[in-house]
């Protein structure tokens, strides 16, 4: 019995001194490695938009980026009665926008800021209506058709942003 009662205690001994060594072996704290990497905002591509966005979401979000505050309910309400009153929605979705734009309320750059700096008009108008910062090459091709297109508005950019497929698509 002396001897299964040795054995016990040699085992536990022998259990407690391996815990131990793997405790002070395994608990050894790392050197932090610093990378020198800096905090982006980060925004998708959004390439693959494959959600489209419901009537009611569709308007409130074109009001807020157009007015840059949330429609009231009784306006939501009427506009998608408005919507759901005729067949063609993509006219529906066109007098909609066209009445936001004769609104004295809408929010829109000067035709000057604008052209002071495109590439920042550029950014803010892909990050409002696209969530996203504009491709190397659309940036390239909207600064060249601006500086081309003197006649061009903040209005009918932001109309035709407005009226996009893209912007029908989460």
């Amino acid at each position: 019995m002396n001897m299964q009662i040795f054995n016990s205690k040699h085992r536990f001994n022998a259990f407690v001194a391996i815990m131990v060594m793997s405790i002070l072996v395994s608990c050894k704290k790392e050197k932090a490695t610093s990378y020198g990497v800096t905090d982006q905002d980060v925004y998708g591509t959004n390439i693959d938009k494959n959600k489209k966005k419901s009537e009611t979401e569709y308007i409130a979000i074109l009001s807020t980026n157009l007015f840059q505050k949330p429609l009231s309910v009784n306006e939501l309400v009427k506009t998608q009665h408005v919507i759901q009153s005729v067949g063609d929605k993509a006219l529906v979705s066109e007098i909609i926008i066209s009445n936001y734009m004769n609104s004295p309320d809408v929010i829109l750059p000067s035709n000057a800021s604008m052209r002071a700096d495109l590439d920042k008009f550029i950014n803010d108008l892909y990050k409002r209506f696209y969530v996203r910062f504009p491709t190397e090459l659309e940036r390239a091709w909207f600064k060249n058709y601006l500086q081309a297109n003197p006649n061009v508005t903040p209005e009918l950019i932001y109309t035709s942003f407005s009226a996009s497929d893209e912007y029908l698509f989460y």
